[in-house]
């Protein structure tokens, strides 16, 4: 076993067993006992115990369990009650149907939305954050870190100007910690990250602290692109991929989604295991899953190879056009960040680092005939055939030419804008929420900005108008907003039969953004409290 596959074992095992002063992920503390649990069906979901706080340590927990498991009439789910303490429901707060616009209810939802740092005691999976934060729903304590991005949108339009820093600082803090940013601030998270936004996030606090702001947090931003490119000296023609990275050709490198592990997912047990029932390549699947999980695009057909059947998912053999461009933009800010401390050395090595991704996205991600932004296979060195919403991304970084964003622009306005915005994903019907006929902030985010940056204005404006519309007609309706539409109808997104969530980070964030983009771009300069 070389060295670098040592260190990074190593570095795993290191987070996944807690030396950061963090438990382990539950599956892995509680063995039987955490599998008994979630297969047994005592609660409505699989992360309702994923998030269970301990009572009491958990040698004595297994110890008890061990002694009591093989006592008649023993009770599993009076054993969890009386040694774990459930997460109670978590809510802002009810507001009457219309009594105030959307604004003012967002404006409201900010509060109601934000964890304080955890006093000291039990947090169970919960890994503690430094700052306050907006979690992603009311029904979460946790911040996911694909969403960051787009509630800082509604932060920054709000004027909550130091949320939005306190926000950028966990990250940083987490890059710190873990050496990476994982997918929540969950211990069951600690072995995959989400889409690398950090560089965003820490571009729209320049905007409003200045543009040196970055110098400060460049180790973190240095530290994050070292996690995706981790392997990039070892991949070869014979052995292309390691972990995140994938070797196209002659210094050709391009990255994929991944996870470290190949287990059940802690928070999706139950709904894992009955995906691999009776499949032979178990792990391999696992693997996958996990993979879709880190993409943030999860689930839907565009990782699928049959466009059917989950189990058919194959997420790492693909190079996703939307991460390779947030990584881009990663060197771009780091390119921005060493020029502004003065080191001209490094800030060249990564205007040259972008440019080589630049080039590879053109070419490997780029269909001529098709003419739009694919996937590629590099198993089957080919592109995926799923037109994906995906494909705006290189024109929110600006790397398409004219051209190509008229011909991205065209398809999307052909196939996925609908009634009520853009399809989130694929036009392909599924039982997944990332594809037709549902529709989420992010995607419009992504699209009208990337349309606007080449004068594309008729159709992001078409965008925004028709999500904007069925956002707001739904909040009249309902007092709420949702993490999904159905932009194609007026069915509700699957709900695994919870209640309504009392608002929603991302869909708050780009809605309020939007609403009030015109206040934001020419209004004050915002200051950030000390």
């Amino acid at each position: 076993m070389n060295k670098r596959l040592c260190l990074s074992l190593l570095a795993l095992v290191t987070i996944r067993t807690g030396l950061h002063g963090q438990s382990p992920a539950p599956d892995e503390q509680y063995g039987a006992l955490f599998g008994s649990v979630q297969t047994a069906q005592l609660f409505p979901d699989s992360k309702t115990f994923a998030d269970c706080v301990p009572k009491f340590p958990p040698a004595t927990i297994l110890a008890d369990y061990e002694k009591e498991r093989r006592k008649r009439g023993f009770s599993l789910k009076t054993f969890v009650e009386q040694h774990f303490t459930i997460p109670a429901p978590v809510s802002g707060g009810s507001v009457p149907r219309s009594s105030v616009s959307a604004q003012q209810r967002i404006s409201q939802l900010w509060p109601a939305l934000t964890r304080k740092p955890a006093s000291t005691g039990r947090t169970g999976t919960l890994i503690p954050l430094p700052k306050p934060y907006v979690a992603t729903d009311s029904r979460t304590v946790e911040s996911t870190y694909g969403d960051s991005y787009f509630t800082l949108l509604g932060l920054q339009a709000s004027g909550e100007s130091s949320l939005l820093r306190g926000m950028v600082d966990n990250v940083a803090h987490l890059i710190k910690t873990y050496g990476l940013v994982p997918a929540s601030n969950r211990t069951y998270a600690l072995s995959r990250s989400q889409p690398p936004v950090f560089s965003l996030m820490t571009g729209l606090l320049s905007e409003v602290q200045g543009r040196r702001v970055l110098v400060n947090y460049l180790p973190a931003l240095q530290q994050e692109y070292n996690f995706w490119m981790d392997g990039r000296s070892k991949v070869t023609a014979r052995e292309p991929a390691y972990r995140r990275v994938v070797r196209l050709d002659e210094g050709v490198f391009l990255n994929r989604y991944y996870d470290d592990l190949d287990t059940p997912r802690p928070e999706a047990y139950r709904e894992d295991v009955a995906l691999v029932k009776n499949q032979k390549n178990a792990s391999v699947i696992y693997r996958h899953i996990r993979a879709g999980a880190e993409s943030g695009w999860a689930f839907s057909s565009r990782w699928l190879k049959d466009s059917k059947a989950l189990r058919s998912i194959h997420t790492t053999d693909l190079i996703p056009v939307d991460l390779n461009c947030l990584l881009l933009n990663l060197e771009r800010t780091l390119a921005e960040g060493y020029r502004l401390k003065g080191d001209k050395r490094r800030a060249r090595m990564y205007q040259v680092l972008a440019q080589q991704r630049h080039d590879a996205i053109q070419q490997y991600c780029w269909n001529d005939r098709r003419r739009f932004y694919f996937d590629y296979d590099f198993v089957s060195r080919k592109h995926t055939p799923v037109y994906s919403a995906a494909a705006a991304l290189p024109l929110f970084v600006k790397i398409a030419t004219l051209d190509q964003a008229r011909y991205v622009g065209q398809t999307l306005q052909r196939d996925f804008l609908k009634a009520g915005g853009l399809l989130a994903t694929t036009t392909t019907r599924t039982s997944q929420v990332w594809d037709a006929p549902y529709g989420n902030a992010s995607v419009q985010w992504f699209a009208i900005q990337g349309l606007r940056n080449y004068n594309l204005t008729e159709l992001a404006s078409q965008i925004k108008q028709h999500w904007t519309t069925e956002v707001l007609d739904f909040y009249k309706a309902t007092g709420t907003f949702l993490a999904y539409y159905d932009v194609a109808g007026n069915t509700l997104p699957p709900s695994n039969g919870l209640p309504l969530p009392d608002g929603y980070g991302p869909t708050n964030g780009v809605l309020l953004r939007l609403l009030n983009e015109d206040r934001v771009s020419q209004g004050p300069r915002l200051t950030l409290a000390n």
